[in-house]
């Protein structure tokens, strides 16, 4: 696309391709296996892949590279995220608990710091952590001797009464010294998504341990230029929102970036606050179909899924049963340049079967073309969880036609 000016205007069409070619949408799939290098490429456009312990499908972050390059080996990604000193990735928060690109972890030291000195954290950890400051040097010293080591394999581990509020006190020390980026997660166990702790010095490769801390307003601006060029184009809130900045922080770094042109400032048309893009935003038509998971960055902010998209989108799984409007774990359809629908879906590991439970597509979306350009990705899908078969459930109106399009 041509070179954009501050005060542009874009339509609304032209934002949605803008975002869903910078969100990396209906690219080419690699041709043959997908390689370590395509995984580590693919995840470092993306920025962040967010972690969450829900497995009725697929673990979060193994989703959104599907939706990206297609079938490829987990195992990629599991040794960029915890394979040894030579990984791509590494475990903090960023959007929520999430796998990030090892070169941005000095970018999230003030973070770190902010942890240290009790800000940004549970109220109720950073309480512990005042007053219990030996249970903090017992935990590291274990670790330095012993690590990597889940929660419940320390000396005096013991079991709280549900949630973090109800974390004993081992745990506590676990999770405040993470916040603070003296641990970190060496690896996962398979089972149960247990995560390993040991000293950060241990697990980053030597080069990033080895970056000089940027300052505060370096290290945001990084963020935020990170974020820009993921989304493609975004309003300050959705900015801020993608690492999770603090408001004031975050405004005064994004009018920092207008002014020395690493964000260039646009409108588009039916969006009531500024919007920015990258000065080499990039725009495709876009012809493609595949599914998001719940966590991916095209929907997990509510706010901007409706203003680009016009589509609704919320997580149902803290939704009692008989109140859930769409189902328990629901992935948007993206379709071309647009979201098309929703899926409610389970993977049968016992039964091989890849259940739909419920098919909705979108108002004024045409249930028989949308069925025939989901047939295939429903299949595939299957067959990179290593499932035989797909079943259409007869719930949603989508329902009939996706069952028919896979007869």
């Amino acid at each position: 696309m041509a070179r954009r000016h501050p005060g542009d205007a874009l339509s609304a069409l032209e934002a949605r391709r803008i975002a869903l070619s910078h969100l990396g949408l209906h690219r080419r799939r690699p041709d043959g296996p997908v390689t370590a290098a395509q995984i580590r490429k693919a995840a470092r456009a993306l920025g962040v892949l967010q972690i969450d312990s829900v497995n009725v499908l697929q673990r979060a972050h193994f989703l959104p590279l599907f939706s990206r390059l297609g079938p490829y080996d987990e195992a990629l990604l599991e040794r960029e995220a915890y394979g040894g000193r030579r990984r791509s990735l590494f475990e903090y928060w960023g959007h929520e608990a999430s796998l990030l690109p090892v070169e941005l972890q000095p970018a999230f030291r003030w973070r770190m710091a902010d942890a240290a000195a009790g800000q940004g954290i549970y109220r109720g950890l950073a309480r512990f952590a005042r007053e219990n400051r030996a249970a903090l040097t017992r935990v590291r010293d274990e670790i330095a001797e012993r690590g990597p080591l889940a929660a419940s394999e320390l000396e005096g581990a013991e079991r709280g009464g549900g949630g973090w509020w109800g974390w004993g006190a081992t745990k506590q020390a676990l999770e405040y010294l993470f916040w603070t980026g003296e641990l970190t997660t060496a690896s996962r166990r398979a089972a149960g998504f247990t995560r390993l702790y040991d000293l950060t010095e241990r697990v980053l490769p030597r080069a990033v341990l080895e970056t000089p801390t940027p300052d505060r307003a370096e290290a945001q601006r990084t963020l935020l230029a990170r974020a820009i060029r993921t989304l493609g184009v975004a309003t300050e809130p959705d900015l801020r929102d993608f690492y999770r900045l603090p408001t004031a922080e975050s405004k005064a770094r994004v009018a920092e970036l207008a002014e020395d042109g690493s964000l260039v400032p646009v409108t588009v048309k039916g969006w009531k606050d500024p919007a920015y893009i990258a000065p080499d935003a990039t725009r495709r038509r876009l012809s493609g179909c595949t599914l998001l998971a719940p966590f991916d960055p095209v929907c997990w902010l509510r706010e901007r899924a409706v203003r680009l998209f016009g589509f609704h989108y919320r997580l149902e799984i803290y939704t009692p049963a008989p109140k859930r409007r769409f189902g328990y774990y629901v992935l948007p359809v993206a379709l071309d340049d647009r979201l098309a629908g929703r899926l409610d879906l389970k993977a049968d590991r016992a039964g091989r079967r890849l259940q739909v439970l419920a098919a909705f597509a979108e108002p004024g979306e045409p249930h028989g073309p949308l069925a025939e350009r989901l047939a295939p990705t429903l299949q595939e899908m299957a067959r990179w969880l290593g499932l035989e078969a797909v079943q259409i459930a007869p719930k949603g109106a989508l329902a009939p036609a996706l069952a028919a399009a896979l007869r």
